[in-house]
C-alpha cells in the first residue's frame, strides 16, 4: 500500500486563521506533507474560489468546521459542496453531511479549559447520533491550551511542540467503547490558526506558525493506488476520493512526528492466509496474528483491546497472537512519550 502523510484541521484567512491558502500549502510542501485539509469555520470559500489544488507535491483539500448556535459541537466535514446553518442542531448537520455524500469527524470532543476567557472550550455533547464517521482523537491546539499554566506559559509560547503529550483519556475511552458497537475511525488534527499577537505594545509575534505545527500531529493514510500529482480535474478528484475513503475506512494512523518520523510504521493482522489492515474487520478470533513494524530500532509497543492494555513489548517489531473478540489497536511510545496511535482492527464484533 502507498503511504501518504497529511495535516488535518487548518484555518486560513477565510475564517480565523492568518494565512493565505497558497502560502499555507507552500509551507506544507516545504516540510514534506503529501496533503493538507483546510477546515475554515462554516465556509467553503477556499473550495468555491478554486484553491483545491496541488501545490508542488502537496494536495490542498477543502473541508469545513461546523458548529451549532451555542458554538459547541464542532464538526469537521469533508467531501461536501455546501455548508449548513448554525441554527440547526448538531445531530441535523451531522446527518446532512452523511446524506450529501460527505464524511465527518467530531472535533476536540472533550475539550476543557477555564483559564482563557477569550478562548472557551468547545466540547462535543450531542452523542445521540451514529451518523458521524469518526473522531478527532488528538488535537494539538486543544491540548496545548489545556496544558498552559502561569509557570510554563513563556516556554509554551516559545516552544509550542514540547508541551504536547497525548490524547484525552476520555476521548480514547469513548472511541474504544464506540468501536465495540460499530466502526468509528480516528484522526489527528493540529487546529492551526497562526494567530498573531502584539506583545509589549510594539512587537507582533506569530504564535504557532503553520510550518511549525505541520511538524507535529499528522495523519498517515494507506492507499491501494498511487497518487498522481497533477493539477488536472481527474488527478485532484481521484486523490481526494482515495484520501477521504482511507480516512472514513480507518486505513490510517496518527502520530506526533515531532518525536520521531513515523513514516513506514505498519499494523496489520494475518488470519486464514489473508492480510487485514487498520479499519478492517475479521469475522472470527482464532489464532490471529497481529503484527507491528516500526521505522525505528526500538520503541514501546502497547496492544490495546477494548480500551485496556493487554500486552507490551519493546523492539522494532512485534507479534501478538489473539483468540478473543474485540476492538484491537496499537499505541507506540518513544523515549517515554506518546508517539503513534492506530485505528482499530475489529475481530468478531
Amino acid at each position: 500500500m502507498y503511504e501518504y502523510i497529511g495535516a488535518i484541521h487548518i484555518h486560513s484567512v477565510f475564517s480565523d486563521g492568518s494565512g493565505e491558502v497558497p502560502q499555507i500549502a507552500k509551507y506544507a510542501d516545504e516540510v514534506g506533507l503529501d496533503y493538507i485539509i483546510l477546515t475554515d469555520h462554516n465556509t467553503l470559500r477556499a473550495l468555491e474560489e478554486g484553491y483545491e489544488n496541488w501545490y508542488g507535491n502537496t494536495l490542498c483539500l477543502v473541508g469545513c468546521e461546523m458548529n451549532d448556535k451555542e458554538n459547541k459541537n464542532h464538526y469537521l466535514a469533508f467531501g461536501i459542496n455546501k455548508t449548513y446553518s448554525t441554527r440547526i442542531s448538531a445531530k441535523e448537520y451531522v446527518a446532512m453531511v452523511k446524506d450529501n455524500g460527505g464524511i465527518g469527524f467530531l472535533a476536540h470532543p472533550h475539550e476543557k479549559r477555564t483559564h482563557m476567557k477569550e478562548h472557551p472550550p468547545y466540547p462535543w455533547n450531542e452523542w445521540d447520533t451514529e451518523d458521524f464517521n469518526g473522531i478527532e482523537v488528538w488535537n494539538h491546539m486543544s491540548e496545548w491550551m489545556e496544558n498552559l499554566t502561569e509557570e510554563n506559559k513563556y516556554q509554551a509560547f516559545l516552544h509550542p511542540l514540547r508541551t504536547i503529550t497525548s490524547p484525552h483519556k476520555e476521548t480514547l475511552k469513548i472511541w474504544d467503547e464506540l468501536n465495540l458497537k460499530r466502526k468509528v475511525t480516528g484522526i489527528g488534527g493540529i487546529d492551526a490558526h497562526a494567530h498573531k499577537y502584539n506583545l509589549l505594545g510594539f512587537m507582533e509575534v506569530e504564535i504557532f506558525p503553520y510550518k511549525v505545527l505541520f511538524k507535529s500531529i499528522r495523519t498517515h493514510v494507506l492507499l491501494e493506488t498511487e497518487l498522481i500529482r497533477e493539477n488536472t480535474e481527474k488527478s485532484i478528484y481521484d486523490a481526494k476520493k482515495n484520501i477521504y475513503k482511507a480516512l472514513a475506512d480507518g486505513r490510517s494512523f496518527f502520530a506526533n512526528d515531532y518525536h520521531a518520523d513515523s513514516k513506514g510504521f505498519r499494523f496489520f493482522a494475518e488470519a486464514d492466509d489473508k492480510v487485514y489492515t487498520m479499519g478492517d474487520s475479521i469475522e472470527h478470533a482464532k489464532n490471529i496474528a497481529l503484527k507491528v513494524l516500526l521505522p525505528v530500532q526500538s520503541a514501546e509497543v502497547r496492544l490495546i483491546r477494548n480500551g485496556t492494555t493487554i500486552a507490551t513489548t519493546e523492539d522494532k517489531s512485534a507479534e501478538f497472537i489473539v483468540d478473543k473478540n474485540g476492538a484491537y489497536r496499537i499505541e507506540v511510545y518513544i523515549h517515554n512519550k506518546a508517539w503513534i496511535y492506530t485505528n482499530h482492527i475489529r475481530i468478531g464484533i
